[in-house]
């Protein structure tokens, strides 16, 4: 064999080796990014981008909660991107309608008590049960609320006025048949109304978001106000609101001297719970990638910051607690909107 022949052989060969070894190492790589599902991290099958969905429009408790979700789960290298979405209208039920078309198993919708209200009050062909739950994340204390110049001093001066004025009093809050609408109708039966005149009486101009609510108080077409403390609080410690009563138990976070409607003489206590849901059909591995992604969320500082910035309290649940809990508050909500006349 001539230099030459043997020459050419030799490059031959390692050309081979080279070809054999980059296949090795591109197989590799492949491998460890999952095949383009994995995380930052490379680990397998993981969830890179999720979806969130804010049922309403910017400015309220659920485009607030969607947009810390976001920041936490991108702030703590969770996941590489959480775009939020709003889609208002009809107490979160045309998100929910939006969110039972959808088969993408990384897309996630706030939820809660207003949405619970506002299924039954809408009478929506999609349910809440038809959706796959993966957490309650937080609850929040309603605040009652009057522009500063108010004329009433309590919460008993605006239940006295609705019994004597009924719908001369507006009261403005959340969507039709949520947590806000049911604690103005229970506020009036708690505070000596009797049940039967409550939907004549009761004048509730509901909004989308607590940004429109805002906007009716401090322009003065609306008389009071009821939402979350998260969505007042700052209005409140301005001096453009002033808050009469806070719906929990005990003093809320974001304006601790604010008194309780127990402190009031009035025995009711009623907090707004948000959690997150997915579209229904998904497989159960699919569902428990979600709950563990949530999960580290929970555990992160982001999170703690953002409850605690929000003035929310963690109510954290998840599995089978979770589908219990919903199912209990379904019944229950069912069961007080019959009694305030908001639904037969």
């Amino acid at each position: 064999m001539t230099d030459d022949a043997q020459t050419t052989r030799l490059r031959r060969t390692l050309l081979i080796g080279a070809v054999g070894l980059t296949a090795v190492a591109l197989a590799a790589c492949s491998s460890s990014t999952g095949g383009g599902s994995g995380s930052g991290d490379g680990a397998p099958g993981a969830i890179t981008t999720l979806d969130v969905i804010a049922p309403a429009d910017p400015g309220g408790g659920w485009d607030q909660t969607a947009r810390a979700v976001s920041a936490a789960l991108t702030g703590d290298d969770l996941v590489d991107s959480a775009p939020v979405t709003n889609i208002g209208g009809a107490g979160g039920t045309v998100g929910l309608a939006s969110l039972a078309t959808e088969t993408d198993s990384t897309t996630l919708m706030v939820t809660g008590s207003v949405m619970v209200g506002a299924v039954e009050t809408n009478a929506s062909e999609n349910r809440i049960e038809d959706m796959t739950p993966i957490a309650r994340l937080t609850e929040e204390p309603l605040v009652i609320v009057v522009p500063a110049s108010s004329e009433f001093e309590s919460v008993q001066d605006v239940v006295d006025a609705i019994e004597e004025d009924g719908p001369q009093v507006t009261v403005t809050g959340g969507s039709a048949g949520g947590i806000d609408h049911i604690l103005a109708g229970q506020l009036l039966i708690e505070g000596g109304m009797d049940s039967a005149d409550v939907p004549t009486s009761l004048n509730y101009i509901a909004n989308s978001g607590g940004g429109e609510a805002l906007t009716m108080l401090l322009g003065g077409t609306a008389m009071v106000g009821i939402s979350g403390v998260g969505e007042f609080a700052e209005s409140v410690q301005s001096g453009d609101l002033r808050a009469l009563a806070v719906s929990s138990e005990e003093p809320a976070i974001a304006l601790p001297d604010v008194p309780t409607l127990q402190d009031e003489g009035i025995d009711l206590a009623i907090t707004n719970w948000r959690g997150l849901l997915a579209p229904g059909g998904i497989s159960d591995e699919e569902r428990q990638a979600l709950v563990d992604v949530v999960t580290e969320m929970h555990g992160s500082s982001a999170w703690t910051e953002a409850v605690e910035t929000n003035g929310w309290t963690d109510a954290f649940l998840t599995g089978d607690e979770l589908q219990t809990f919903l199912e209990e508050d379904i019944a229950r909500t069912q069961e007080t909107l019959q009694t305030i006349g908001l639904t037969s």
